[in-house]
Order: structure tokens, then C-alpha cells, then sequence
């Protein structure tokens, strides 16, 4: 009798089998580039740079030192280990009281205390992708859809979509107006989806926006609310974000629309919000996502499913901890502001002197780069080609618009809060590289319509590396002078 083989295709599941993950898509296919050949300073000096990871690194010193100062927070040291037991035998999928208690107080100042949360309604999850995946269980059924506003999150594909069957809409929002949500664009994505017979049960916003790094206005948002009544669908507002908003326009949680907003019509029912705090505290690895609803059966089925991917007692004890003081929140809230005002004006300004523009922002830990310039054709076959050339031969991980929906080539996130100072620069100093020997090219060989990183840059990379041109005494890219710029 010969030996089964498990690997057969009929003999394992759809999802096993299928591809619903999203994992070929560009936007990981960066991420392998990268974890094939990972940038260091000096063990590997020319490999990929990772901009493609939204993390926020610029706080760990303040997280470091609030631990050292408050060790009984950790049930792992000797100061805290008299709670060891309690700990590790709670196992309450409510959560514990005080960690519930603290969400709630640090998700209203970081809305500037001018909306007050429930921590009654306060469900946990295993980060905001377990926080997604169990909403979308409980307002949609397989086949139904979400309306997403684009460009978005690719990682949207694999939390909404892969085991709950549910599927995605695009909203398509356009350049011409800094890609700003429409209640015209709103309708006609409503519309077409009827047309397919695809019933539509939510829509989905990310405010601030990934990959955007804008806010929405409350115009925009009380358009949102009264397009969700209107319709009769579910309002999921992705707010993980909310706290990385470095300068005016303020963030507006849908929350405070709904609380104060009292001249528009709102069945509070019909909206959810998805929390986190991978972004605004910069702690991605704790999984701690957060579901708030406004719907007690939505509470309720959410807080079972959150059996399937619990935080941790042991985090739940250190964040209840941590962000219940509030002398500490205060302060971290405003410095992580500080510096990630200062590392977008060191970014941006270093594009600006080559001529690379960004749409204008003021949160998110990334930009949103135009190289429409660069491209040999206002394709997306087009921008993926530059993309290849800037993953491998630049050596910059960053993610093209195709992989976030966007509806229009040219567009790139660039993460810039996930890198101390050093890389950055040298990340720069890459880019300025590739652009100016991109306009030498063209201006040598103008007869040519094809930009020269389709021909010259690559045959030139191949004998002398980025490295070593910048380093080069000849090298057209001075050490930038924005190293040095005050906070």
C-alpha cells in the first residue's frame, strides 16, 4: 500500500489551497526582497533599506526607560512577581478590568478628550487584524461585501477576506483632489456593486489613512454617517493611527460626530471602531487590538470570538499599567508628535531637492510619493517595472499604489518612522542618487523616450553600486545638512 500524500490539492481544504492570504502580492513580495538581503550598517551596507513596514520606532527609548523606572508593572521581576499567579491563571475573555479601564482613558486622550469611551465596550483581539476579521464576521455573511475607499491597506485583502468569504468594494478616490472620499464616488462604487448583485452590508474607513497619512474633515465624515444611514450598512472606521497625527488638520474620530454632532441623524448600531496599539505606541508585537462597537450584539459576539486570539494576561497587566499614568501618557503622546513632525520635515525636505514631490500629510508613519514623473508609461505594467529597479538595484523596500488599490500609477508608500537617523539619511542619499543620474541620462539622451533607469542606470549599477557612488569624493549628493536639523 503505497504512502498517502498529504499535500494532494483535493485532499486539503479552499483556503488551504488558495492563494485568499494575499501573499503574492507586491506589497509582500517587498517584504521577501527584503528578508533575502536585510540592510546593516556594516555586516551588510549595500542591502535592501525596509520602508515598507509601518512601525513606529522613534519612541522605544521612552517605552525603555517608563519599564526601568516602573519594573513592578512587569510580573517577570522581582518587584511584580507577587502577581505571577494571578496572572497567569486569569484567562477571561472580558479582559482584565483595569486593562479594559485604561484602553478606554487612553483612546479618549488620544482624541484630545473630547469624546469619552465605555470600557464595558471595550473588546480585546490579537491586533487589529484579528480586531477586523471578527467585525466583519459579525455584519457580514460569505458573498456580502465592504466598501473600501481607495487607495488601502493591502493587508485589508487577507484580514476582511480570506477565512470569513466576505468581499472588498473599491471606492475610487483620485488625485485631482488629494484623493478626499466624495459622496458622488461613495454612490457610484454603491451602484456598480448592486448592478454586479453584490450586497453591500458596511463601509470600511482608515482615518488617518494608510497609506495616505491624511485626515478626514468632519465634512467628509458626517457625509460618511449620513451615506451609512441612508443605506442601512455598517460603518467600520479603522482609527489605528489616531495618535500619529504631528500638526493641523486635527484627527476627528467618527466617535465625537456621533456624540456631538447632534444635527445629523445617526443609528449609533451601525458603527464600529477598530483600535490598536501597534502605531500609536509602537508596540506591534503585543497584539493588542481593540474592537468598540456601539452595537451590544456586535459586543457580544465579538468578545466570544476574541477566544480565538486573546492578549495575553501578562500584557494586558503592563499596558493597564503604563497607560494609567497619566503624567507618562502626557508626555509620550506629545514628544512621539515631536519627533515624528521632525523626521517628516527631514524626509520630505530631502525628496523636495531632487523634485520628488508627496501628497501633503500630517499623520501615518509613511508618505505617499509621486513618481508618475518616472515612469516610462502611465501604466501600472509601468510603475511595477520602476519598483523592481528601486527593490533590487536601489535597494529600497518601498510599496507601489497598485498593491494598496490605487487607481492611478505612480504612486508609492515610503515608511520613514520605522529607521533611526542614520538610515534614513542613507536611504536618501540612495534615492537622490538614483534620481540624479536619472535626469543626467535624460538630458544626455533626450532622443530616447525611455526613462534611463530602463537601460543606463541598471548596466551602470551593475559595475559601481549606489554605496559606493555616494561615497564616491566625486559623488553629486553632499551629506545632507538635515541630520543636523533642530526639533
Amino acid at each position: 500500500m503505497g504512502v498517502m500524500n498529504l499535500d494532494q490539492p483535493q485532499l486539503l481544504s479552499k483556503i488551504a489551497i488558495g492563494d485568499g492570504h494575499g501573499e503574492t502580492s507586491s506589497y509582500f513580495d517587498g517584504w521577501k526582497a527584503y528578508d533575502k538581503d536585510p540592510f546593516h550598517p556594516s555586516k551588510n551596507p549595500h542591502g535592501v533599506i525596509q520602508m515598507g513596514l509601518a512601525e513606529n520606532q522613534l519612541t522605544a527609548d521612552l517605552v525603555q526607560n517608563w519599564i526601568m523606572d516602573n519594573p513592578e508593572a512587569s510580573i517577570c521581576t522581582l518587584e511584580g512577581v507577587h502577581n505571577f499567579k494571578r496572572m497567569a491563571n486569569f484567562q477571561d475573555y472580558h479582559g482584565l478590568p483595569e486593562f479594559r479601564n485604561a484602553v478606554a482613558k487612553f483612546m479618549s486622550r488620544t482624541r484630545g478628550n473630547r469624546v469619552t469611551f465605555d470600557p464595558d465596550r471595550i473588546v480585546m483581539s490579537g491586533g487589529a487584524t484579528g480586531a477586523h476579521e471578527a467585525t466583519a464576521f459579525c455584519l457580514a455573511d460569505p458573498g456580502e461585501a465592504f466598501l473600501v475607499p481607495t487607495p488601502y491597506y493591502p493587508g485589508f485583502d487577507r484580514d476582511l477576506r480570506w477565512r470569513t468569504g466576505v468581499k472588498l468594494v473599491p471606492v475610487i478616490c483620485e488625485s485631482s483632489n488629494n484623493f478626499k472620499l466624495t459622496k458622488q464616488a461613495l454612490e457610484e462604487a454603491y451602484e456598480k456593486a448592486k448592478q454586479d448583485n453584490i450586497t453591500i452590508k458596511g463601509l470600511l474607513i482608515t482615518n488617518p489613512s494608510n497609506p495616505l497619512g491624511t485626515v478626514m474633515d468632519g465634512n467628509t465624515l458626517r457625509t460618511v454617517i449620513g451615506f451609512i444611514n441612508e443605506k442601512r450598512i455598517h460603518l467600520i472606521s479603522d482609527e489605528i493611527y489616531a495618535a500619529t497625527v504631528f500638526s493641523h488638520p486635527s484627527f476627528i474620530s467618527i466617535a465625537e460626530i456621533i456624540e456631538h454632532d447632534t444635527d445629523i441623524e445617526c443609528d449609533r448600531n451601525l458603527v464600529h471602531i477598530v483600535y490598536s496599539l501597534s502605531k500609536d505606541m509602537g508596540f506591534p508585537g503585543f497584539r493588542v487590538g481593540i474592537i468598540y462597537s456601539y452595537n451590544d450584539t456586535v459586543v457580544d459576539c465579538s468578545r466570544k470570538m476574541s477566544s480565538f486570539g486573546l492578549v495575553s494576561t501578562q500584557t494586558q497587566y503592563l499596558m493597564a499599567k503604563m497607560l494609567s499614568d497619566d503624567e507618562f501618557v502626557e508626555k509620550f503622546l506629545a514628544e512621539s508628535a515631536k519627533r515624528l513632525a521632525q523626521r517628516y520635515r527631514v524626509f520630505t525636505s530631502g525628496l523636495i531637492k531632487v523634485g520628488i514631490k508627496c501628497l501633503q500629510s500630517n499623520g501615518g508613519l509613511f508618505v505617499w510619493m509621486d513618481l508618475r514623473g518616472l515612469l516610462k508609461n502611465a501604466t501600472f505594467e509601468s510603475e511595477l517595472e520602476l519598483w523592481r529597479v528601486i527593490i533590487h538595484e536601489v535597494k529600497i523596500n518601498v510599496s507601489p499604489g497598485v498593491s494598496f488599490h490605487c487607481s492611478e500609477p505612480g504612486w508609492f508608500r515610503v515608511c520613514y518612522a520605522n529607521k533611526d537617523d542614520r538610515d534614513v539619511q542613507i536611504a536618501l542619499q540612495r534615492i537622490r542618487s538614483f534620481v540624479t543620474q536619472n535626469n543626467k541620462e535624460a538630458m544626455v539622451s533626450d532622443k530616447n523616450s525611455k526613462p534611463c533607469w530602463h537601460s543606463n542606470l541598471r548596466l551602470s549599477l551593475k559595475s559601481r553600486r549606489f554605496d559606493d557612488i555616494m561615497m564616491s569624493p566625486h559623488s553629486p549628493i553632499p551629506q545632507s545638512p538635515l541630520v543636523k536639523a533642530p526639533p
